[in-house]
């Protein structure tokens, strides 16, 4: 225990706030023209640190982060949607049971253990109403959860579970519903019962935003606290940014500002159209994260109101820097960023008026994207600084942090967090945890950054790795590389940084120091092999996603019964880039019954089965294209057997669907696309269109569930699938 921090027999509560996809620089204490007064406020009263580092990707930051070990170590290569099997455990898309989370070791001290928000920390074909639960956040010590289970969900419908249900979203009759408010609501619900029941008990609280990830929505009040704001462009944004920082001891005093990344064009080089979408993706970022300041002071204000705020440890980061695959035009369909396809400004400028609403997906382009990350290069899932250097908030007024709104400079890493919970909670890890013994604890404390400014890092080195994109620090040192997938790991082009000079990798010294950066290099594989990052794999995300023998959908035929709930875009039957019928068993009693059968997807892309006046429909949504097929006879009352057949054209995602009732063939129609690799983020629902619908055709009846019974639905998958 550092004898500089102060220890007493009060209570201490911890939060953790984690925003998704926030850059270095987006912050408005961390030099940012985007308002954050209530995160300003914290840091006003706390330290800013500027050396500060996670993985370049989510759910390893995440892992890291609640257990103060490596990613690799604990089993999170990449991120939960990849699971490659028992052969190799640091690719199996959750936390092991032998590296506990901060929750269950607080849990067994005597705390109330919340989660609330994004979770990804369980494999994704775990994340379906049957579970299995083991790492969901009540199998890895959180006693109360209310969030979403994948990687990103709508900020305006999103996927809900509370505690191990899925729960529909909820609705107060104003129209006005943004998943972050919700998150707060309920974190708030969740300390208010406990501080109001057992008040001389500790509470530990995981608040991860959807925000800033993809989607970028907000509602519009905020978002026109920005018009015109940004179409001086990202280059004079990005200036400005960079100056202040300078102003407000953010960044070193003789840091240079590093050209645009290879991917960014210059604002000047954009056409009079191109900028008026670029300024209106970066306008509704800025309102998402000025919106999401906006809960955090709601959450500060209830801990204000209840008399727990001065006696709660508040750590607050981003879990990666800015992501670029919005690409060079940004985006306003998710699916079409799965599927590989750049989208032009013929694309995106239908929908400028439709930006801000509840209909369209915004990730903004990668140029903004380097804003964000000012003054760094490149973006997530790279190991150069703007992929891992992130900002950290920490405020604890009731002891240890000597004074306030001051910069630290020691370099540290994700896993130093929780130890430092530790330290000054003077709690021990324990050796197991019901009864499954403990790998060490890989992190070290950042406790004595409190009150020693000037105290240098205790922390010499730290390696980073994410799909062969590489780096090791050491000593103020640090090596680099992006690889090339399918290249070998052997040709990757190594460069050489002086960190104590060069806060931002302007200057490659590699030809200049080859002896030191062949030491560093040396020094990654040491640690690589030490930390469980061995083997290397040269696959791409596509090549990760296959089906293990623990995934739900390795098989070829589905049933569900009427009532199921709603099933995660993972766990639904993978219909992509293959033959597939859909059967539908259901009663019919009247004319006027009508309603969605079976659904999948979103406004982004998906498809439904429906009846509506006395027709069947299938619709198809490819990247908000529609293609529908309409029965040429009218539905018949009774009990039905309502079927739909794919029937996919080799190599090719082009094919022919037909609908029969009561097998007769009713109508039949040529789809000349589907999808290749996903549908949407958005899962499959029967007996109706779980919001946002796929199409726009009976929006206005919401949900438009089938008012008849469905017995059950049947998919049979063929085995025509082509290779990815």
């Amino acid at each position: 225990m550092n004898t500089a921090l102060r220890k007493n027999e009060e209570k201490t509560n911890v939060i953790y706030i984690v925003f998704d996809d926030m850059g270095f620089g987006d912050l408005g204490c961390y030099g940012s023209e985007i308002a954050t007064p209530n995160i300003d406020a914290l840091a006003a009263e706390g330290l800013r640190y500027n050396n500060f580092h996670a993985t370049p990707l989510c759910s390893p930051t995440r892992a890291s982060l609640l257990t103060g070990r490596n990613h690799h170590s604990v089993g999170m290569a990449t991120i939960t949607n990849f699971d490659l099997g028992p052969d190799s455990p640091n690719t199996r898309g959750r936390i092991s049971h032998h590296a506990g989370t901060v929750a269950e070791v607080l849990k067994e001290n005597g705390y109330g253990t919340f989660a609330v928000g994004k979770w990804h920390l369980a494999p994704v074909h775990h994340s379906s109403p049957a579970g299995p639960y083991d790492y969901w956040p009540l199998g890895k010590g959180f006693q109360r959860f209310y969030g979403f289970m994948e990687g990103e969900t709508d900020q305006f419908y999103p996927d809900l579970v509370y505690d191990n249900h899925f729960v529909p979203r909820p609705d107060k009759g104003d129209g006005k519903y943004h998943v972050s408010e919700d998150l707060v609501d309920h974190a708030r619900q969740f300390i208010t019962d406990q501080t109001s029941i057992m008040p001389e008990k500790p509470f530990f609280l995981y608040l991860a935003f959807g925000a800033q990830h993809v989607p970028h929505q907000a509602p519009l009040e905020y978002i026109r606290q920005y018009e015109g704001r940004y179409d001086i462009g990202w280059d004079r944004v990005r200036e400005q940014r960079f100056g202040r920082q300078k102003e407000l001891g953010i960044i070193p005093q003789d840091a240079e500002l590093p050209p645009f990344n290879p991917d960014v064009r210059p604002w000047d080089a954009l056409t009079s159209d191109e900028q008026k979408v670029a300024a209106r993706f970066m306008e509704i970022y800025a309102g998402f994260l000025t919106h999401t300041d906006a809960q955090i002071g709601r959450l500060i204000s209830c801990l204000k109101e209840i008399g727990q705020y001065d006696n709660t440890l508040i750590v607050l980061i981003s879990d990666n820097g800015a992501s670029s695959t919005g690409r060079a035009n940004g985006s306003v369909d998710y699916s079409k960023i799965v599927e590989g396809v750049t989208e032009t400004l013929d694309d995106i400028l239908p929908y400028y008026d439709q930006m801000y609403g509840d209909r369209v997906s915004c990730e903004y382009p990668s140029g903004w994207a380097q804003v964000c990350n000012t003054p760094l290069r490149y973006y997530k899932q790279q190991t150069y600084f703007g992929g891992i250097r992130v900002p950290l908030i920490i405020r604890w007024p009731q002891g240890g942090i000597a004074d306030s709104d001051k910069v630290r400079s020691q370099f540290h890493y994700i896993t130093d967090i929780t130890p430092t919970v530790y330290e000054v909670l003077n709690i021990q890890p324990p050796d197991t945890i019901r009864g499954v013994p403990q790998m060490p604890i890989h992190g070290m404390s950042m406790g004595y950054t409190f009150a020693q400014p000037d105290e240098p890092t205790r922390r010499n080195s730290q390696h980073f790795e994410m799909m062969g994109n590489r780096a090791m620090i050491h000593e103020g040192w640090k090596a680099v590389t992006n690889h090339k997938m399918g290249t070998a790991f052997e040709d990757d082009v190594w460069e050489l940084y002086d960190l104590r000079s060069d806060y931002n990798e302007v200057n490659n010294l590699a030809g200049a120091h080859p002896e030191r950066l062949q030491q560093l290099i040396e020094l990654w594989w040491q640690e690589a092999e030490r930390y469980d990052v061995l083997p290397l794999r040269n696959a791409g995300w596509k090549d990760l996603a296959k089906p293990n023998q623990e995934s739900v959908t390795d098989r070829n035929t589905f049933t569900y019964y009427g009532g199921v709930s709603i099933i995660g875009s993972a766990a639904a039957p993978p219909t992509v880039n293959r033959s597939y019928s859909i059967t539908a068993a259901i009663e019919r009693p009247d004319a006027s019954c009508e309603g969605v059968l079976v659904a999948m997807g979103n406004y982004d892309g998906g498809y439904t089965l429906y009846i509506r006046n006395n027709r069947l429909y299938f619709e198809y949504n490819h990247m908000r294209s529609l293609f529908p097929l309409i029965s040429e006879c009218e539905v018949p009352t009774g009990t039905l057997e309502i079927r739909f057949v794919f029937a996919k054209q080799p190599l090719s995602t082009a094919g022919t669907g037909s609908l029969y009732i009561n097998g007769k063939l009713v109508g039949e129609r040529k789809f000349p696309r589907t999808y290749k690799f996903k549908i949407s983020r958005k899962g499959l629902s029967v007996g109706r269109d779980a919001l946002p619908t796929v199409t726009e055709t009976y929006m206005e009846e919401g949900e438009y569930p089938y008012g008849g019974t469905i017995r059950k639905v049947v998919y049979e998958l063929g085995d025509d699938k082509d290779p990815a």
